[in-house]
C-alpha cells in the first residue's frame, strides 16, 4: 500500500505535463500523479526528460531505466519501464530481462547500460576502465554524460516510487526473474 495517498486532483501548473504523459500512455501513472503535487519537482523531472529524450536512442535510452531501476530495486520503475520497453519501444522480453541485468544483445547497448549499471552501483565512482569500456564502444565523452544525466534522471522517479511505496499501476514484473 502506497505510503501516500494518490491525489486525483491535478495542480494547474501540473496539468499540461500530467496530460501529456497520458496521452502518450493512455493512462495518469501515479508516479506522476504524486510527482504533480509539485508543479516545480514534475515541470523540472519533465523539462530534463524532454532534453534527454534527445539523447542516444530510444531502445538504450530504455535500456539504461531498466538497469538503472533494477540496481535501484524501484519495483514500480521496473514495471512501468518494463511495459514501455515492450508496447512502445516493440524491445523482446529477453531483451528487457537482458537490460535489468545492465546487458544487452547489441554490444554497443550493453555498454552504455553497463556503464549506467555500475554508475548507481558505485554512486558515481566509476574505474577508469569503466570509461574505456564506454569510449571503445563508440560513446564520445558528451554521450557519457547523457547516459550519466539519464541514470540521473531515472533515480529521480525510483527515488519517489521507492519513498512512497507507491502502487503499481502497470502489469507487475518479477525484478528477481531476469
Amino acid at each position: 500500500m502506497s505510503r501516500i495517498a494518490i491525489p486525483q486532483t491535478i495542480p494547474a501548473e501540473s496539468q499540461a505535463v500530467v496530460d501529456a504523459v497520458s496521452r502518450q500512455l493512455k493512462l495518469t501513472p501515479n508516479l506522476f500523479r504524486i510527482m504533480a503535487q509539485s508543479p516545480h519537482a514534475l515541470n523540472g523531472w519533465a523539462s530534463l526528460q524532454g532534453a534527454l529524450a534527445k539523447t542516444l536512442d530510444v531502445k538504450t535510452r530504455d535500456g539504461i531505466a531498466l538497469a538503472v531501476s533494477r540496481v535501484n530495486g524501484c519495483q514500480y520503475c521496473l514495471s512501468a519501464h518494463s511495459y514501455v520497453a515492450s508496447q512502445l519501444v516493440g524491445l523482446s522480453d529477453d531483451e528487457i530481462r537482458r537490460n535489468r541485468r545492465g546487458e544487452s544483445e547489441s554490444p554497443r547497448v550493453a555498454a552504455a547500460v553497463a556503464f549506467a549499471r555500475k554508475l548507481v552501483e558505485t554512486r558515481g565512482k566509476v574505474a577508469a576502465g569503466d570509461l574505456d569500456t564506454v569510449r571503445a564502444a563508440g560513446y564520445s565523452d558528451a554521450n557519457i554524460v547523457e547516459i550519466i544525466a539519464l541514470s540521473a534522471q531515472f533515480l529521480l522517479t525510483n527515488f519517489v516510487n521507492n519513498a512512497f511505496d507507491t502502487e503499481i499501476d502497470f502489469p507487475v514484473v518479477d525484478e528477481e526473474v531476469v
